[in-house]
């Protein structure tokens, strides 16, 4: 009978590449920088070879998991019905291809109550976070923990991890561009919590609104009660003859119920009400009209995100990062 084939170890492939074992490692974890040609090198006699790395016994040798964790505390009903997780799913897709390059596996912890039991339990090296509120207590029990957390909506002054996101010049463009369409009556619909994408939003409509002679209106509402309270605050405003031309909705969900209050009062889009919002995702895309949005470039977003979250796992720094430019995308739901 033929003994089983040795498993290639690191030194082999070391040895056929003529590099040292550390610096293979270095190539496969990402760790370190590793010149081109060197990583070729490595590359074609990983694959001459059939290396394999053992991922669980490097975990033993590092107290690892090899793992990494995305979540979002926003509350289930901004994230139910039709698009389901879309905005935690479009930053977890891209992400989990982040940490597939840097050899590690990507946990999709899904909104649910009481997540600091479950975040407290589940074992894993580092969280990306998505838009916590400014006195979080998830984010409070991670770094409680001792976990790297990466937080992508970084308040301002806060400590990094994190990845900033411009909130005020995505106010910015769709404020602009509703005003652009001759829009002059324009409530704008917020969610009750206190993430930098509420705040900067009422601080810009407020002031772009003075700015150009025209009423501010807010209507703040539970994000847990997305739909049905955006969609009651603007059938309010209807029933009590306040003028309305324009709506934005920065959370999908309320321009959904937005959209619906609309539609029971007769009123068309973008005939009589222009509407926009802030995510370019499912919602948006499938409502009738098609509604204007931004193109907030997660993938992109995402990417920054993981690669400064594995860098903080890996030196234990606290990076303040950067993220892309939001694009507007005009749809039919504010141009006729």
């Amino acid at each position: 009978m033929r003994r089983p084939r040795r498993r290639v170890t690191v030194v082999d492939v070391a040895s056929a590449a003529g590099v040292s074992p550390g610096t293979v490692s270095n190539a496969i974890s990402g760790k370190r920088k590793v010149d081109q040609d060197t990583r070729a090198r490595i590359n074609r006699a990983i694959l001459d070879l059939g290396y394999v790395p053992n991922l669980a016994a490097r975990g033993m040798r590092t107290g690892r998991t090899n793992t990494i964790a995305v979540f979002s505390s926003m509350p289930t009903a901004v994230a139910a019905g039709s698009a389901r997780l879309g905005f935690l799913m479009e930053i977890a897709a891209s992400a989990a291809v982040t940490a597939l390059e840097h050899n590690m596996a990507l946990v999709l912890v899904p909104p649910i109550r009481e997540a600091s039991k479950a975040l407290s339990s589940v074992p894993f090296d580092g969280m990306l976070m998505i838009e916590p509120e400014e006195d979080d207590a998830n984010l409070a029990c991670l770094r409680q923990r001792g976990t790297p957390t990466m937080v992508i909506g970084l308040r301002d002054g806060a400590p990094g991890p994190g990845v900033m996101m411009d909130f005020r010049r995505m106010a910015e463009l769709l404020i602009s561009h509703l005003l652009e369409t001759g829009v002059r009556h324009m409530p704008l619909i917020l969610g009750q919590s206190t993430r930098q994408s509420n705040l900067f939003f009422r601080q810009t409509y407020e002031r772009m609104m003075a700015q150009a002679g025209l009423a501010a209106r807010v209507h703040v509402v539970p994000e847990a009660d997305a739909e049905r309270g955006a969609s009651a605050a603007i059938l309010q405003d209807i029933t009590a003859g306040l003028p309305i031309d324009g709506v934005l909705a920065p959370i999908d969900a309320m321009a959904a119920g937005t959209m619906a209050a609309l539609r029971q009062a007769g009123l068309s889009v973008p005939g009589d009400v222009k509407v926009a919002t802030r995510y370019d995702g499912f919602r948006a895309r499938s409502e009738t009209p098609p509604l204007t949005a931004l193109n907030l470039r997660l993938d992109e977003v995402a990417q920054i995100a993981t690669a400064g979250l594995i860098g903080a796992i890996e030196t234990g720094g606290a990076p303040i990062l950067t993220g892309p430019e939001p694009r507007l995308v005009v749809r039919s739901s504010t141009v006729g």
